[in-house]
């Protein structure tokens, strides 16, 4: 990581940081370094850059992931909950942590907790589609785990209704008012692709593949709430995954 000069990031209205080595695949320490310093040291030389630019923006968005609440079961998650346990949640801490300085400058700072992004073209609905095409999918474990999602046009919209929103700052859940369980998402897709869904994946052949990305990702439990959107007035337009699905595929 190389520090970012003032000078690239003055003089705009907004500053919008997406990036970050995807999560999903095996954990090695390797892998777990370039999952943090693609998240945390980005954001920390970003809004260093930003505290010291001749014209500051006067917004900064930056991505984080519900991953911060860890697995809480049935528990109802919303921007107030506390953050969980595990790799994934100390990761999304300090990963919010690092945009503080951005914020204390003065800047208003965002942190898009963003659940399960729903588009055909990349991401775990991408990775499922084949199996499922082929009558090859099934719930994962239980199938109990709550999985909430957002269609990849909500989230866009979102972020649009945050720039307009100064009021919104701090965390806000990117996740659709409607989570599913894990075998509710399976048993909808199917429908969807009009394919069977009666192969599950059994825990123990989850963390023989993916190893603690199972229990963190694929097995983890977050009924996530987005009561900032939903208070501020933002109006979903897929608030079934039903509909999102269809509308994908």
């Amino acid at each position: 990581m190389h520090a970012v000069p003032p000078d690239l990031v003055s003089g705009f209205d907004t500053i919008i940081h997406l990036s970050g080595e995807s999560v999903a695949g095996r954990w090695t320490a390797k892998k777990k370094k370039r999952i943090r310093d693609s998240r945390i040291v980005s954001t920390q030389d970003l809004s260093n850059a930003l505290t010291k630019a001749a014209t500051p923006p006067k917004t900064f968005i930056c991505a984080s992931a519900i991953g911060y609440y860890g697995s809480r079961g049935d528990e109802i998650l919303n921007e107030e909950s506390p953050s969980g346990t595990g790799f994934l949640a100390e990761v999304c801490r300090e990963w919010e942590a690092a945009t503080e300085v951005a914020a204390h400058a003065g800047i208003r700072s965002v942190n898009l907790r963003i659940g399960l992004v729903l588009s055909p073209n990349g991401g775990a609905l991408k990775q499922m589609l084949l199996p499922f095409r082929l009558g090859l999918g099934g719930k994962i474990g239980s199938g109990r785990q709550w999985w909430s999602w957002i269609h990849g046009e909500d989230l866009v919209c979102a972020v649009h209704h945050i720039l307009q929103n100064e009021s919104l700052k701090g965390p806000v859940n990117m996740t659709a008012p409607s989570p599913v369980t894990n075998s509710e998402f399976t048993q909808i897709l199917a429908g969807v692709l009009k394919r069977p869904a009666i192969l599950p994946v059994p825990v123990f052949a989850a963390r023989l593949a993916f190893g603690e990305f199972a229990e963190e990702g694929l097995l983890a439990s977050a009924r996530v709430q987005p009561a900032k959107l939903i208070t501020s007035g933002f109006n979903f337009t897929y608030n079934k995954v039903q509909d999102a699905l269809k509308n994908l595929l």
